[in-house]
């Protein structure tokens, strides 16, 4: 590893399959069933609606951070 060359190929793997692991969990499908679906939706309803609504539908970590993320921003 005294080879800058060969520690940038290093560095450079690593970092693809930090990129590539979070990719696949941003990315997972979800595999809540309906009940845990209705669940979530009844435990998120004395958060609004909308909210509750949003955990019947089908969405990813991503989408789903990417709404905890939007939400927190319109709250201030």
């Amino acid at each position: 590893m005294n080879n800058p060359t060969t520690r940038a190929a290093a560095v450079f793997v690593v970092i693809l399959a930090v990129i590539l692991l979070a990719y696949s969990i941003l990315t997972m499908p979800d595999h809540r069933t309906t009940t845990e679906k209705v669940g979530d939706a009844i435990h998120d309803l004395p958060q609004g609606v909308d909210k509750a609504s949003r955990q019947l539908e089908d969405r990813t970590p991503g989408q789903k951070l990417g709404d905890t993320i939007k939400d927190n921003t319109d709250a201030r």
